[in-house]
């Protein structure tokens, strides 16, 4: 009886695996070399569009407070804006946090003084299917996407500061 219950088991978690591993399989992300999808955000103290930014290098982030892996990315966010900014990279930080008094001190709390905005609704990030986070898009000038990062990321890393000073 222990035979039979362990081979299905097997099957399982062969085939959990065989689903998780195809799902980039070293492809590139479908929307990566398209036109980054156009939305509008209004929150209690703007309104942003990611058509405003053309011309910039813009790096899209969807994260949230109570993200553990957002909350850790955050600090070097911050640190490669300031350092990219003259350069035309801007980082558009898009919250999908419900609670506007969490959002609101979070930034004040973390000195987050990026282009930050709160979409409750997450609107914005179903348009780019994210639905965990933080999921980061960089956008070209042109409007292109032409990276997707999954978790937090070190945005000061060389690699990624040299890449964003090319687009």
């Amino acid at each position: 009886m222990r035979r039979i219950l362990l081979f299905p088991r097997a099957i399982v978690s062969l085939l959990v695996l065989l689903a998780l591993s195809s799902c980039y399989s070293g492809s590139r992300p479908p929307r990566i070399g398209k036109a980054a999808p156009d939305f509008t955000i209004r929150d209690s103290e703007r309104a942003v569009s990611l058509s405003q930014l053309k011309g910039k290098v813009v790096v899209l982030n969807f994260w949230a407070t109570w993200c553990p892996p957002c909350i850790e990315e955050m600090p070097s966010l911050v640190r490669m804006q300031q350092r990219m900014q003259a350069k035309g990279v801007t980082v558009l930080a898009v919250s999908v946090d419900v609670d506007d008094g969490n959002y609101r001190r979070f930034l004040k709390d973390h000195n987050v003084n990026l282009l930050a905005v709160r979409d409750p609704d997450q609107k914005s990030n179903a348009l780019y299917g994210t639905f965990k986070f933080p999921e980061t898009y960089i956008i070209d000038r042109n409007g292109v996407m032409r990276r997707k990062f999954i978790g937090a990321v070190d945005w000061t890393e060389p690699e990624i500061i040299d890449f964003l000073g090319k687009l």
